[in-house]
């Protein structure tokens, strides 16, 4: 006989169904094992317009047994140059802080974790989180210091790292005989529910023509696809 499901499974089970049903563009989900509903494997697209564009990210989150009252990690796998992603790939990120008071910690308790949030406004946060890095409490101080100058145009050292990244990151989807949407329209999903494209996604200001014309002029040059 079956024994009964816990009830962070039975949650899990039920979100799982509906990233399904309705998928968050930018995002490919599926269970690291099949019999296991606590551990997810996500395959992040780099938005379209951003650095980060063309780039195929992996990522694993991990759920604890008494979600959703607890938060999960979310750990980067691949690599990735970024001011709020330390160097193990952890994601340092409100949403994902647990729900204690921390006067120290500079955020408001409705910044962090609560059981209203899910899986869906986590990959939203993280996709806010690649077009607008926060600087002001980074994981990876390096990453930070060369964002602000590139941000302000002192020079192109960090638009250079993360290019690379997503260079990299190409061969890691060949491998896995992946296809990386790299525009507006291939990026946004089709869900079972609607007929019509659905897209949240809004490339941030700073992104500028200029910029979007030297990513595609490297992205031509550098001889993957």
């Amino acid at each position: 006989m079956a024994l009964p499901m816990a009830s962070s499974a039975k949650a899990l089970a039920k979100e799982l169904k509906n990233l399904q049903e309705e998928p968050v563009e930018g995002f490919k989900i599926t269970l690291v094992d099949e019999n296991n509903l606590y551990d997810w494997q996500v395959a992040i697209f780099g938005p379209p317009g951003t650095l980060y564009q063309g780039g195929y990210f992996k990522a694993h989150i991990r759920f604890p047994g008494d979600y959703p009252y607890s938060p999960p990690s979310f750990r980067f796998l691949t690599h990735i140059w970024h001011p709020n992603v330390y160097e193990n790939g952890e994601v340092c990120i409100s949403i994902l802080h647990p729900p204690i008071d921390d006067p120290q910690g500079g955020e408001l308790p409705q910044e962090r974790w609560n059981p209203t949030q899910n899986v869906r406004t986590i990959l939203m946060s993280v996709i806010s989180l690649l077009n607008e890095p926060n600087t002001l409490s980074p994981a990876n101080v390096d990453a930070s210091v060369m964002f602000r100058d590139w941000r302000d145009r002192k020079n192109k050292k960090y638009e250079e790292y993360v290019q690379q990244q997503v260079r990299e990151s190409r061969l890691a989807a060949d491998r896995d005989g992946v296809v990386v949407p790299t525009t507006i329209e291939d990026y946004c999903v089709k869900t079972s529910l609607e007929i019509s494209s659905q897209c949240s996604f809004e490339v941030d200001e700073y992104f500028d023509d200029e910029t979007e014309e030297g990513m595609d002029d490297n992205d031509s040059n550098d001889g993957v696809s």
